[in-house]
């Protein structure tokens, strides 16, 4: 479509309409001319791709930077959290008491962890226009999944080994780009501190600030058993920030809604948020009374717990920003005014049609629909990792069987060597928490679906849950050697296999399917062709007053330190560690490691600590660098204060804040309480 080409070529050379520090702009369309005018600040071409060089993605949904000509790479802790806890036993608990090494030798690879350097952008919007003209629905997305996969496959080959090659849809699919990255499959742990540090103040000063938590580790990148060459990297500033500092934040945001129309708005605030919270709340219940029980448990479900009241108070925070009714009213005006542009142009009208009430139809599919999505597709096993691995095993079997433009777009050439490594990386099994998840989804599948349904019925038999996941966890899928020899002898393996889990992924599967592709022909498929003509309307209106939803994909956003003022209370953008002294009162989760407690005498009390900046950030930012106007490292992005929790639906610049930990405190910390010389050495270059 002519239509769509010329559209986005507007979209790309328009001047940008002066905001708040809004937008998770990609790194071929920042506006740099914006920020020139407001903060005096030169961002060349030069200058994007430097950093671009030096900002890595995390597979698995967090960001990072490299931070040294030797392969080093600072993120969060939180992001290392489950690497460490792969790597822990009962004698070694490397999330409660850190990770520290001397030298090289002694760092230990992450099962299973992939880093990833963004290096190419490419438009593939003609390509993906001529596979998807004039299909709907199902059909629909099958043709742009099969136009994906081979664009993607096409991309990479020859060069698997070392690159991924993965399409991006921008704009709701207004914009179609191949991204492709160089790609480590050899990450180690480098340092991690303990987790009374990292997670200092616990989930009460969790989206909150003043904040004073140390959250940060190292990994490093590895090829052939080496350390890599990284002469890209960015430089380490450890000098003390000050307010009012333009900065940069170069990470990948997992995803906001904020181009959705009103009637998903109001789907999200009336049944997806609640449910979520609903099962999330039981389920939380249920793995702290499991961690009460004895240490050895409070260590195994540490990372479950902590990940899950993070997304809930994320939830929580979403579900309240959709309970204003300001947002909500703002929303259909931007609908309604929108829609009357495209009303009033008789061509834009032919070509963009009413979008707008097919998704709404689709909202009624979706209600009638998601619960058994949700159990039986999206969610089955409850977050089981053997049920994960069966499911993987089982359904990677029968795909890998078609060609590539047929399969479901998860196991495209591209994608399975990713999908490979996950499944047959190295990691603890933990029986008892596994049987907790079987549980609690079998349980609850059976109280939402009713015992009567014949997905309840598929799934337990005569069973009650608690004795059918005993008997699944007889199953030898922990052992790699195991999910290996399954994943090469293909479907005449898998049905050849006595697995208990393995024949219970495969009895699910094709019901799994099922639902799936009913799912795409009555709801995603109709919502993102219409989402695309939505696209393609905000486009001719308003030009590049819009930037892409966040999609895990690198972006660029920019503001400055600042903190911010509310009804009764005006907060400054610093905290030092003589607030994390004062804050701390022996007791969890205000505790201090005992190291933190010895060295107070040592430390300076004044160091700079967490710091806020009014940069637009989202899940999927933790880890990514805070940047100074020279494209220096001076902190890393760990969380939002609570106002942005409605960030995935708005930005508030007078009150969103992006919360960081300062490199002036990880420099001091590594020197003066962990005693790091080497890593100090490192990242100073002295």
């Amino acid at each position: 479509m002519r239509f769509k080409s010329l559209l986005i070529s507007l979209l790309m050379s328009a001047a940008v309409p002066a905001f708040a520090d809004e937008g998770m702009w990609t790194f071929d369309n920042f506006p740099a001319a914006q920020v020139k005018q407001k903060y005096g600040v030169t961002i060349d071409q030069k200058w994007l791709d430097h950093v671009r060089a030096g900002a890595v993605r995390l597979a698995g949904g967090c960001s990072a930077s490299v931070v040294s000509p030797n392969g080093l790479v600072l993120t969060n802790h939180h992001c290392v959290a489950g690497c460490a806890q792969n790597l822990s036993s009962p004698e070694h608990d490397y999330v409660k008491n850190g990770f520290f090494t001397a030298r090289n030798e002694d760092e230990k690879q992450c099962p299973g962890v992939q880093a990833e350097i963004l290096e190419t952008m490419d438009d593939m919007a003609s390509a993906m226009d001529r596979a998807t003209a004039g299909k709907a629905g199902d059909a629909f997305a099958r043709a742009r999944d099969a136009e994906i996969a081979v664009i993607e496959k096409n991309a990479c080959m020859g060069k698997e080994a070392t690159h991924r090659c993965q399409v991006i849809a921008l704009y709701d699919g207004g914009q179609y780009k191949l991204y492709t990255y160089r790609k480590y499959s050899d990450v180690r742990l480098v340092f991690a501190v303990e987790f009374d540090t990292a997670f200092f103040g616990g989930d009460p000063d969790n989206f909150n600030f003043p904040r004073y938590d140390l959250d940060f580790s190292f990994l490093r990148l590895y090829e052939n058993g080496k350390p890599v060459t990284t002469p890209d990297f960015l430089k380490w500033n450890a000098s003390a920030p000050k307010e009012g500092e333009p900065v940069f934040v170069a990470g990948n945001p997992g995803g906001t809604d904020r181009q959705l129309t009103e009637s998903q708005l109001i789907t999200l605030r009336d049944s997806t948020l609640p449910f979520g919270l609903f099962l999330g709340a039981e389920l939380r219940g249920r793995y702290t009374r499991f961690a009460q029980e004895n240490a050895e448990h409070a260590r195994i479900v540490n990372r479950d717990l902590f990940g899950l009241e993070n997304g809930l108070k994320a939830q929580r925070g979403e579900y309240e920003a959709l309970l204003q009714p300001a947002l909500m009213a703002d929303k259909h005006k931007a609908d309604v005014e929108l829609k009357a542009r495209v009303d009033a142009d008789p061509k834009l009208k032919a070509q963009i049609g009413d979008p707008w009430a097919e998704i709404a139809r689709a909202q009624n599919e979706r209600a009638a629909l998601a619960k058994r999505y949700y159990f039986m597709e999206t969610r089955a096993g409850g977050g089981s990792s053997l049920y994960g691995y069966a499911h993987t095993l089982v359904r990677a079997a029968a795909e890998r069987a078609k060609p590539n433009g047929e399969r479901m777009r998860e196991y495209a050439d591209a994608r399975l060597p990713l999908v490979e490594r996950g499944l047959l990386a190295q990691r603890p099994i933990e029986n008892d928490v596994e049987q907790l998840k079987l549980d609690f989804w079998m349980t609850k599948l059976r109280e939402e679906l009713t015992a009567d349904a014949p997905e309840t019925k598929l799934v337990l038999g005569k069973e009650s849950p608690e004795n059918l996941s005993r008997a699944l966890l007889t199953s030898k899928l922990a052992d790699p050697a195991v999910r290996k020899r399954l994943w090469d002898g293909g479907m005449e393996a898998i049905r050849a296999s006595d697995d208990p889990m393995i024949k219970f992924a495969l009895k699910l599967d094709e019901p799994g399917r099922a639902i799936r592709k009913q799912y795409e022909e009555r709801v995603s498929g109709p919502i993102d062709r219409a989402a695309e003509r939505i696209a393609k309307a905000r486009f001719a209106v308003y030009g590049t007053s819009v930037y892409p939803d966040a999609t895990f994909s690198l972006r660029l956003t920019y503001g400055k330190i600042t903190g911010w003022t509310e009804p009764g209370r005006t907060i400054p953008p610093f905290t030092t560690f003589a607030g994390l002294y004062d804050r701390a009162t022996g007791e969890p989760p205000f505790r201090l490691a005992p190291r933190w407690v010895d060295a107070k005498t040592k430390i300076d009390l004044n160091t700079v600590f967490n710091m806020s900046s009014d940069n637009d950030i989202i899940g999927g930012n933790s880890g990514s660098p805070l940047l100074n106007a020279k494209a220096e490292v001076i902190g890393a992005i760990f969380d939002g204060n609570i106002h942005s929790l409605g960030g995935d639906y708005y930005f508030d610049g007078k009150l969103n804040r992006a919360v960081t930990v300062s490199t002036a405190a990880i420099t001091e910390a590594l020197t003066k309480v962990y005693g790091q010389p080497r890593l100090v050495s490192e990242l100073t270059g002295r």
